[in-house]
């Protein structure tokens, strides 16, 4: 068991004696503070505290970091407050003691929004200070060693929340040897058969290939040698969970994953890198494609080495990574490797710029996420995926997901690029914004100044900042373009009381507003514009307060005055039925749904007989002489087959600026089929046009405007 004094020898290697009797005295300060406390186990309560201060230890982390550690439960488990901390060890430490507090009794167990908002918690903790996420990683690999007492369901939901939540952080902060022990941990507790049946598989695996790998690993050790280059070659080990998961994703049997061998070259410098590389693809022939360059492009969470795949004798392929001893050491402890805060206001490094950007992003995503739930899904796209790096047009190079589009770019560079883009070029040439960007391309970005996020973006937006901010944008424009539509609505509703919401007193519209738990007019004109209340039955309460509604529905009171005009250019509050397809000029009718806003049918649309038993849901419209945009509307053509008729409808339709938007084809018999067309038209005369277009093709028998029946 280890002890304080064992503890503080190993500090002296790296710490002064002034910050080693610092953490001394946080240690007897928590010793003191925990006293009469046991761990299940039946150790006494400071076993744990030391051990969390000495995984930090490993990766030579500051003084405070380890002071947190050993205070890290006083604030949870006994009487003392962060001052008390705070008046002892300065404001730092009570800081990250509180911070650390905070995250331990995160409950995983119950609903999913519980966890959303608790991850959020730990994702703001780590933006403030990443140390808290460090003290806490520690605290969380102690708890999973220490597993063994606890019952089998319990220790389950553990494991799962580590493999779910704190092994993809530690990836992400690039904590290679925490997070494979944190996954095997997992592993072990998770699926314990399957764990000691890989295990098993392993160990024979080893034992049979013992004297190959040996060869493999002095035969590459000569050659360099030879080559007067300094390095140690190293054997490298997959472990359990990672074998496991190669099976289960990559449908792999365990035979594929083990039949090959994994080499780490460690050399003085980075010319050394590329020197053992040349060396290495001369000794064996490479395999194409399987070379990676992460010295020159780092990956987001800082590592760097070189990756290449050789075949080795007798044809089994060998798996190398070449790098220098620093790149190890960030390899294995990531952001701790080099630590911050070690040497004052030192200029961060690539890897703490890199994290802290991302940490910065993480922050964004809080302030414009609409509830935790968006947040956690956001941050999760975010915590580790595979990268492509594209270029901007100066050549800086910008890392992006995997299946990342120029959208998302464009979210990269800035929120304001993004939210005006309108088209994009890629290696100079105009592409498509929903194109998966490959590494290496070159990408501009071409923007508009009134242009706005499109909802479709979201369908192909990979990134958490570019879904967060597409969704931001829309829900504004919604609440905006609601509450312009409330106030039409309320205006109409008054005019049949001979007013109007400008002659209404402030007194009468805040009186009523408490009455319906409302904070201020914009609330109540949007739950008029989403639907969610009647205009006519506020006008009713508006004029006459206290009164009751009588049973007069909207479409009475439409017919009192004008009906509603559609212009076309509401917005979201306003959509169409994709069951009758309304276009200007056809007689219409509005259906005020609930949330949605007014939904526009046809007069003779089979759905809207079903609503005019409810006619306080009806509501009479017309189409505005200024009406503009785009209509969808459904054709179904009878046509002979004949080649190339497809493109002649295409063509013809396309002559008269019509544009399809999709086109299906149901085969009636060997000599006629039934194409359907959905088409973006003005109006229509416009749609008129293009009938008469179509009409005019050899080969088409009949073409009908459809409406479906529900």
């Amino acid at each position: 068991m280890l002890t304080i004094d064992e503890f503080a020898g190993r500090l002296k290697s790296y710490l002064n004696p002034e910050q080693v009797n610092l953490v001394r005295r946080a240690y007897y300060y928590a010793e003191q503070a925990h006293d009469g406390q046991t761990r299940r186990s039946g150790d006494p309560y400071i076993i744990h505290p030391l051990e969390v201060a000495s995984i930090l230890a490993d990766m030579h982390m500051d003084h405070q970091s380890l002071m947190a550690a050993m205070l890290h439960d006083v604030i949870e488990d006994t009487g003392i407050e962060k001052q008390d901390i705070a008046g002892q060890f300065g404001d730092v430490v009570a800081d990250l003691v509180d911070g650390v507090s905070k995250l331990t009794h995160m409950n995983f167990e119950n609903k999913t929004l519980a966890q959303a908002e608790n991850f959020q918690k730990m994702a703001l903790a780590m933006a403030k200070d990443i140390r808290v996420i460090l003290v806490k990683l520690a605290d969380r690999l102690h708890n999973m060693r220490t597993l063994g007492v606890l019952r089998p369901d319990k220790r389950r939901r553990i494991a799962k929340e580590t493999l779910d939540i704190y092994v993809p952080i530690a990836n992400r902060l690039g904590m290679h040897t925490l997070r494979i022990e944190l996954e095997d941990l997992g592993f072990f507790a998770m699926y314990p058969m399957r764990a000691r049946l890989i295990r098993q598989a392993v160990r024979n695996a080893r034992g049979n290939r013992k004297d190959l790998v040996s060869q493999v690993q002095q035969a590459i050790a000569a050659r360099l040698e030879e080559e007067g280059l300094k390095g140690r070659v190293v054997g490298r080990e997959k472990h359990l969970y990672s074998i496991y998961s190669k099976m289960k994703n990559q449908r792999k049997s365990f035979d594929d994953i083990m039949d090959m061998f994994a080499f780490r070259i460690i050399v003085d410098k980075v010319d050394s890198c590329y020197r053992a590389l040349g060396i290495v693809h001369n000794f064996y022939k490479p395999i194409p494609g399987r070379f990676k360059d992460y010295i020159a492009i780092p990956k987001a969470n800082g590592y760097q080495s070189l990756h290449t795949t050789l075949f080795g004798m007798h044809g089994v392929p060998i798996e190398i990574q070449i790098r220098t001893q620093e790149m190890e050491d960030m390899a294995n402890n990531g952001i701790a490797a080099h630590w911050l805060y070690k040497s004052g206001e030192e200029a961060l490094s690539g890897s703490h710029a890199r994290t802290r950007q991302w940490l910065k992003g993480v922050l964004e995503l809080q302030k414009n996420a609409g509830d935790s739930l968006e947040f956690i899904e956001n941050v999760k796209i975010d915590l580790f995926p595979d990268e492509v790096y594209v270029f901007t047009p100066k050549g800086h190079i910008l890392e992006l997901p995997k299946g990342a589009t120029a959208v998302d770019y464009a979210y990269a560079v800035h929120t304001d690029v993004g939210n005006t883009c309108v088209a994009c070029r890629i290696n100079k040439r105009l592409a498509s914004l929903s194109q998966p960007l490959q590494s290496g391309q070159t990408v501009e970005v071409v923007t508009a100044p009134g242009a706005r996020p499109n909802a479709a973006w979201l369908n192909f937006v990979v990134t958490g900042k570019a879904r967060s901010n597409i969704r931001h944008f829309l829900k504004n424009q919604r609440r905006n373009e609601s509450i312009a539509l409330g106030r039409r609505l309320l205006n109409k509703a008054l005019v049949s009381f001979d007013s109007s919401l400008e002659q209404i007193s402030e007194p009468v519209i805040r009186k009523q507003l408490s009455v319906f738990s409302l904070d201020d007019l914009d609330e109540l004109l949007e739950d008029i514009g989403l639907g969610n209340r009647m205009a006519y039955i506020v006008a009713k309460i508006l004029i006459e307060p206290g009164s009751l509604p009588e049973n007069k529905s909207q479409l009475d009171l439409s017919n009192s005055e004008k009906p509603l005009s559609i212009r076309g250019s509401e917005g979201m509050v306003i959509s169409f039925g994709k069951c009758c397809y309304p276009i200007p000029g056809d007689p219409v009718v509005g259906h005020v749904s609930s949330g949605r806003g007014i939904v526009i049918h046809t007069d003779s649309c089979p759905n809207v007989s079903e609503i005019r038993h409810n006619p306080e849901k009806v509501l009479e419209v017309e189409w505005d002489k200024e009406v503009s945009g785009e209509f969808t509307v459904e054709l179904s053509v009878e046509l002979e087959h004949h080649r190339g008729m497809i493109a002649s409808l295409a063509t013809a339709i396309t002559a008269v600026e019509g544009n399809i938007e999709k086109i299906s084809m149901l085969e009636q018999d060997s000599r006629c089929s039934i194409v359907q067309l959905l088409l973006s038209v003005r109006d229509r005369v416009h749609l008129a046009k293009i009938i008469k277009r179509l009409r005019v093709i050899k080969g088409v028998h009949s073409i009908i405007r459809r409406r479906r029946d529900s």
